[in-house]
């Protein structure tokens, strides 16, 4: 190999060794930065108002079975048909008058003994035990004929509407309610309440309704009564609530949400995707940037959500900067690189 070669190749070996030197360079340089990214927000202090929602069924104001005092007699009419509005002492039912028009009789025999005999006592014909005795007879006829017709003459106890018929007339009468009425003017829904708001619910406070069927309008109604004494099981009480139905748009049977308002408290809100829950377990956390450097893990408490937060009621304070984004790649002590909002 003569002069001029030689430097050839020791000229193409200086590049190949200066190639990888340069290689192994880029590579340190191009290292990953081991601070995770992450977009933070401040815990606020704000003031939360303390709604509680419950479901129940509602149920009607009043609701009566119409149903003779005598059973195995005959129905002579039904008055009502369902879907009728009555109204309370209206005449519903009438049933075989056969026994009441004997006693109409009887009544009428023992009636004209007692005129009769009431002359003759004026002018001393009977002793006074004898028109007394007669008397007494007629006292007790006149009650039977009036509890007759009480019993052949079924009224209505309140004003509603006709929800069910049992019977035909003719039919003999047994001991199914013959009519059952409902009050619907006037709806109530019974609602089972923690313990821990029996401070906070009172009589005539608003409660707002809200049902699945008509999801676009809200009821309006109050608290008419507290239950007195707690379930001992579920630690509840019941509370009932009065709802106006004058234009017949709910119906007993609906499903209902009771909304309570329970007063206001201050609070610390944060985003409701910064919290947490640990896999296998009730726990939730979030991360909290401390320094704008390090994520710290902190298990919460929380609290009621209101739009897109959430209360904490335990483990962070108002001003603290919590992670919102990138929370997967974050643990206890990770460095970070907070984010900017732009």
């Amino acid at each position: 190999m003569n002069t001029d070669m030689k430097k050839i190749v020791m000229l193409a070996a200086w590049a190949v060794l200066l190639s990888g030197c340069g290689g192994r360079k880029s590579a340190t340089d191009a290292a990953v930065d081991p601070r995770v990214l992450t977009r933070g927000t401040v815990a606020e202090e704000t003031t939360v108002r303390l709604t509680e929602e419950f479901t129940s069924e509602i149920e009607p104001y009043r609701e009566n079975d119409i149903t003779p005092a005598a059973s195995g007699v005959h129905i002579d009419r039904i008055l009502v048909d369902v879907g009728d509005v009555v109204r309370e002492g209206q005449l519903l039912v009438t049933l075989d008058p056969t026994q009441y028009t004997q006693q109409l009789v009887q009544l009428k025999t023992v009636e004209d003994d007692y005129n009769r005999l009431l002359p003759v006592y004026e002018v001393g014909g009977i002793s006074a035990q004898q028109i007394e005795q007669a008397k007494a007879q007629l006292d007790i006829q006149r009650e039977v004929v009036a509890n007759m017709k009480k019993n052949i003459e079924v009224r209505s106890p309140i004003s509603g509407v006709v929800t069910a018929r049992n019977y035909e007339s003719g039919d003999l009468f047994s001991q199914q309610p013959v009519l059952h009425v409902m009050q619907i003017d006037l709806l109530k829904v019974i609602v089972n309440i923690s313990e821990q708001f029996f401070p906070n619910v009172k009589v005539g406070m608003p409660v707002t309704l809200r049902v699945e069927i008509f999801p676009e309008r809200e009821f309006t109604g109050r608290v008419s009564l507290i239950y007195p004494a707690l379930d001992a099981t579920t630690r509840t009480f019941k509370v009932e609530v009065e709802v106006p139905n004058g234009d017949g748009t709910l119906r007993p049977g609906m499903y209902a949400r009771t909304i309570f308002d329970m007063g206001s408290k201050q609070g610390v809100m944060v985003p409701d995707v910064a919290v947490q829950k640990q896999v296998g377990s009730a726990e939730r956390y979030l991360y909290v940037i401390v320094g704008d450097s390090v994520a710290e893990r902190r298990s919460v408490e929380v609290g009621r959500q209101v739009g897109d937060r959430v209360d904490i009621l335990r483990g962070v304070q108002a001003g603290e900067q919590v992670a919102v984004t990138a929370l997967s790649k974050l643990y206890d002590g990770a460095p970070v690189e907070v984010k900017q909002e732009q």
